[in-house]
């Protein structure tokens, strides 16, 4: 396959985007070890949009890589999106999938990228029962519930979701070693 991986790390605050670059590399070495075709773009390093446009009609699936802020993606993810995917007219979607004569129908169903998949790698200070146990901070909704949107914006271009990856109680209990044993088992397994 063709694998674009995005590193959404950055070094902002108390964070250095330590973990979420080792998590990017742990994910180019085990892919390219498996065979698989990766290209990749550091977000925080900056990038030339009409190239990542060419990135994504170009893969098979993408690896979005990235810390959770103030419980979503960082800024920088953002504005990411939101300069490829509005450059990406034409490319990664046609319109937004509705059709005047019936206007209320079709919503999110112009996206391009139709049998592309992707793939969401998180990292969280939250343990993981406060996704997972009725009535802690995210009323057991689980990470994806709480990823709706992001889901939701891949999916308005066609893609697929593949499982997500989380990594918790990244900065309370920090377990880099197990982190990258058990994202090695999950990128096996989803890519293997």
């Amino acid at each position: 396959m063709n694998i674009l991986l995005l590193n959404g790390g950055k070094n902002f605050g108390s964070s250095h985007g330590e973990l979420n670059h080792t998590l990017h590399e742990k994910a180019k070495e085990i892919l390219t070890a498996l065979g698989h075709n990766v290209q990749e773009t550091v977000i925080d390093t900056g990038y030339d949009i009409e190239a990542k446009v060419e990135k994504f009609v170009w893969m098979d699936a993408v690896i979005w890589q990235m810390p959770s802020w103030w419980m979503h993606e960082p800024w920088t993810v953002k504005k990411y999106i939101d300069e490829v995917f509005t450059a990406g007219y034409g490319k990664l979607y046609q319109h937004d999938g509705r059709h005047r004569v019936i206007p209320t129908e079709g919503y999110g169903t112009g996206g391009l990228l139709h049998g592309k998949k992707y793939m969401l790698s998180v990292t969280w200070n939250a343990p993981i029962e406060a996704f997972t146990r009725e009535g802690d901070f995210f009323e057991g909704k689980g990470v994806d519930g709480l990823y709706m949107h992001f889901h939701k914006l891949n999916e308005f271009l066609g893609m697929s979701r593949l499982p997500t990856f989380i990594c918790n109680d990244v900065i309370k209990n920090p377990q880099v070693e197990t982190f990258l044993a058990d994202y090695q088992v999950h990128l096996k397994k989803v890519f293997g």
